[in-house]
């Protein structure tokens, strides 16, 4: 079936956000309690899923919506400091000009997410935001649901393991991107429908796939 919906993850996929968290992550850490990030733990990090992180860094699940609301907090203060991937609003356009509806799951605030799409929110017809860390899932079954398309006709692009598993738990395609946090050889472990290495070739997939179907 023809891909009608795009579902887009925000950081790491449409905004280059890794450099903030890396430079802020170690202030949380201390705030909150849990495992510093040394420099040598990054690359293994980045391998590893959102439960395994959770586990290294010793972050107890029930300070995970505290901790959230003060990453927003601060990603807010520091939005001028973080831009989206170059290519970014040509493939969202080439996307919404050849039928395909767009929307937005991420973990950050509406409000945030707003401002880093900046003229490019205009393209985007559904937003859920403000996830909890394990909700994806429902977050993409209600955007299927808003969007009136049926789940063959979807696919879901993030940058994350749990993007992937989220994306299989609601029966949707997915697409990896290797410019995000967790590191390719990661993502393709896991085997999803498209592995993008360039922001172009996501507009050329989506498309080939509409025009095929």
């Amino acid at each position: 079936m023809p891909y009608a919906l795009a579902i887009f993850d925000l950081d790491g996929t449409l905004a280059d956000s890794f450099p903030w968290f890396l430079r802020t992550v170690n202030d949380i850490a201390d705030r909150f309690d849990f495992r510093r990030v040394a420099d040598e733990d990054i690359e293994g990090l980045r391998h590893a899923s959102t439960r395994e992180i959770l586990s290294q860094l010793e972050v107890p699940l029930w300070k995970l919506p505290a901790i959230a609301r003060h990453a927003r907090r601060l990603k807010a203060e520091a939005a001028a400091e973080i831009s989206l991937f170059a290519g970014v609003e040509a493939m969202l356009r080439t996307l919404a000009e050849n039928g395909v509806q767009l929307a937005l799951v991420t973990s950050d605030s509406e409000a945030n997410a707003r401002e880093k799409l900046g003229e490019a929110t205009a393209l985007f017809a559904h937003f859920d935001c403000a996830a909890s860390l394990f909700g994806k899932p429902a977050k993409f079954r209600r955007v299927v649901r808003r969007a009136g398309v049926e789940p063959g006709q979807v696919i879901a692009i993030g940058d994350e393991v749990r993007d992937i598993e989220a994306a299989r738990a609601v029966g949707i395609a997915c697409g990896a991107v290797c410019w995000g946090y967790a590191a390719p050889a990661a993502l393709r472990a896991r085997a999803p429908e498209h592995v993008f290495e360039r922001m172009d070739e996501i507009a050329d997939a989506v498309c080939r796939n509409r025009r095929v179907g």
